[in-house]
């Protein structure tokens, strides 16, 4: 049986590209907002620190030759849904990577979801029940079933932040400690965790997608 359809032809069509998520985001510190149903200035401040990690790790990343190698040999059209939101950090540290592995494929759509104007599709993705982003959905382009998923942050990164709640870290002191460690890896570990998705996405069948509970 094939799974349940969650994002549908209508969510594609409210969804936003890289370059119009960037120019909503330019315009809405503009006027000292940010996405998402909370407008407090914190918020907005991480907003403004997040445009320039955007803009930081669109240079710095650089795929590697076994990524190059594997987005060369992938032959399924694909639409890669991410839920984000501008004020989220760890969106700020990841996204740019995302869309510069689907640029290196013209078999690679993305396709940009704000969580909380979708709140839909965000809680058919929970992470250990919270609404954690950014959260990639990759879909078939054609009969857009689901191949897997990923987020919200590479593996590493998931058991800091892990640790440093069971230690009831202090959030700026975690802050600090994770985007030290993303400034170090610069995308590798997330391009390394991608590789094997990768493979996978470009060769299931659909009979052998599991039917969502």
């Amino acid at each position: 049986m094939k799974k349940e359809q969650i994002i549908t032809n209508a969510h594609l069509a409210q969804a936003l590209t890289y370059s119009q998520y960037i120019t909503l985001t330019e315009k809405l510190l503009a006027e000292n907002k940010t996405t998402g149903t909370n407008q407090a200035t914190d918020l907005v401040d991480y907003t403004r620190m997040n445009l320039h990690r955007m803009r930081r790790m669109e240079k710095s990343t650089v795929l590697s030759e076994e990524m190059q190698a594997v987005l060369q040999r992938v032959n399924r059209k694909m639409i890669w849904v991410v839920l984000t939101e501008a004020w989220c950090g760890d969106a700020a540290q990841n996204v740019p990577a995302i869309v510069k592995i689907a640029e290196a494929s013209p078999m690679i759509e993305v396709k940009l979801l704000l969580r909380d104007e979708h709140l839909d599709v965000m809680d058919a993705y929970l992470t250990n029940g919270g609404r954690s982003i950014p959260k990639l959905i990759a879909l078939d382009a054609e009969t857009l079933q689901e191949l897997g998923t990923w987020g919200p942050r590479p593996e590493p990164a998931q058991q800091l932040v892990l640790d440093a709640k069971a230690q009831q870290m202090d959030f700026k002191e975690m802050a600090e400690k994770l985007h030290g460690w993303y400034g170090k890896d610069r995308s590798r570990t997330l391009q390394q965790e991608f590789i094997p998705l990768l493979t996978t996405w470009a060769t299931i069948k659909e009979e052998t997608i599991v039917e969502r509970n």
